[in-house]
């Protein structure tokens, strides 16, 4: 691959990425922030509209055939098609121009979304819910295209907040990226079972069709002022190039580490993910239980907000590093005691941090690498992260059922622990949570005092400065 930027310094430091390419005469301002914002709606609709799909799927998944097995895989199977997709569309985004490839994905799920309302109606009901039949897993399927494919605007939204946002503000709006995301979460944990209730499966594919098509016709009205990319000989991206993704993260001091340390979060967050649910069934009936996870999303738009309001400061990898630790503690206490209160406390809380952690990432990323290859790095850090927590979270429920939970039920492993977890029904949850927490804080302090911390400091404080000096 042959590159006309000049490559790393001697000392280390990071070169300062290319402008984002706008048209000729167009620099980042009130007009592209406006676009930019614009934009920022039009994916909470499409965001609001794949998750109400999918989250109504799941219900009426489980209501028609009672198994539990059967919306696992549906879940998991999601998980691991976005992380197989993410360097393909990664790829894409770079290569294109990125209100084409939102089109592209939103056009894409439109004809899914139809096309499963096809199958619905042209099969009876009785084989639509056979879960032991090609019926359903073809339903089913078509869904999963349209709501992997939806994805893929998430990594193009990544990349028009370096596009069409001044510098000393792109902290700012992935904060609001992170409130937009939260507000999609809470509606859709409201609504999606709703409309299985009242409508039923055919009504909701056509409540997810009809806003599907209207974020679509919005998408083509918002201008977008960028220019077509421009690649050097041999640099244009191609579909899964590992290789070229790598370099790129290599020639960014701890950028790598960052993205590793990002991984490895998911993997501990995987454990949240498998057993969140099971231990607030404990405290909580079913129908409350939906209620709390509805009050406790506001955390997502309280996080988001506060960085939109005040930002992350001169130091988000800073802000990153002490997010996590301040999280892993909170997975740490609160379930130290069956007491309901302090469950939804730190679910709040923990939910709070979640978009900040993921505003600094993304601030990071925006800063120290080069426009052209955004795309794939965040790709990349999609690919890994989204592969991370359904691995941890298939392998930590056999853990828990078949080892702690009966461990801590019994007599002796109630009164060995009883000093740290008190004694309840699932104190054997509980301390797969304690050691959840420990195992982030203990990466958090281990990744501060290593090497690639100061050095991906020094770089994104380069970055910053030449791009104020152009």
């Amino acid at each position: 691959m042959t590159d006309s930027r000049p490559g790393p310094e001697p000392d280390g430091a990071a070169q300062a990425p290319s402008h984002a390419r706008l048209l000729p005469g167009i620099e980042p301002g009130p007009q592209t922030v406006r676009s930019f914002h614009a934009i920022l709606l039009n994916t909470l609709l499409a965001n609001v509209t794949s998750s109400y799909l999918w989250f109504g799927l799941t219900f009426w998944a489980y209501l028609e055939t009672r198994s539990v097995l059967a919306t696992s895989i549906i879940g998991g199977s999601y998980m691991l098609l976005v992380a197989a997709a993410s360097m393909l569309f990664g790829a894409l985004v770079d290569r294109h121009r990125k209100k084409a490839v939102m089109l592209i994905s939103s056009t894409v799920t439109l004809v899914t979304y139809a096309a499963a309302g096809l199958v619905y109606l042209s099969f009876p009901v009785s084989r639509l819910v056979d879960w032991n039949g090609p019926v359903f897993w073809l339903f089913a399927g078509v869904i999963l295209i349209g709501g992997v494919v939806e994805s893929l605007r998430n990594i193009a939204l990544s990349t028009c907040v370096t596009l069409l946002v001044p510098a000393p503000e792109r902290d700012k709006a992935n904060g609001r990226v992170g409130a937009v995301l939260g507000i999609a979460f809470m509606i859709t944990s409201v609504f999606s079972g709703l409309s299985i209730g009242q409508l039923g499966m055919g009504g909701t594919l056509a409540v997810a069709v009809a806003l599907t098509a209207a974020s679509l016709t919005h998408l083509l009205l918002i201008p977008v002022p960028e220019a077509v990319p421009e690649f050097a000989d041999g640099d244009r991206p191609t579909a899964y190039d590992l290789r070229a993704t790598t370099r790129t993260i290599r020639e960014v001091p701890g950028l790598l580490p960052l993205i590793l340390f990002a991984t490895f979060n998911n993997l501990v967050g995987g454990v949240f993910m498998a057993l969140m649910d099971p231990y607030g069934l404990t405290l909580f009936s079913v129908e409350l239980w939906g209620i709390v996870l509805g009050v406790t999303s506001l955390g997502f738009v309280i996080g988001g907000a506060i960085v939109a309001k005040f930002g992350l400061g001169s130091r988000p990898l800073r802000a990153l590093m002490l997010v996590n630790l301040v999280a892993g503690f909170v997975g740490v206490v609160f379930t130290l005691r069956e007491w309901a209160w302090l469950y939804v406390v730190g679910i709040l809380a923990y939910m709070c941090f979640m978009p900040i952690a993921e505003a600094a990432e993304q601030t990071i990323l925006q800063a120290v690498v080069p426009f052209e290859k955004q795309g794939r790095v965040f790709g990349f850090g999609q690919m890994l992260e989204s592969g991370a927590a359904p691995v941890t979270a298939f392998l930590i429920g056999p853990i828990a059922q078949y080892g702690l939970i009966p461990y801590l039920a019994s007599a002796e492993g109630a009164d060995r622990w009883a000093w740290l977890l008190g004694r309840g029904e699932a104190r054997g949850i509980a301390l797969v949570f304690v050691i959840a927490g420990v195992l982030m804080m203990i990466a958090v302090v281990i990744a501060m005092a290593a090497p690639p911390y100061r050095r991906l400091s020094d770089a994104y404080a380069e970055s910053v400065l030449a791009s104020s000096s152009q």
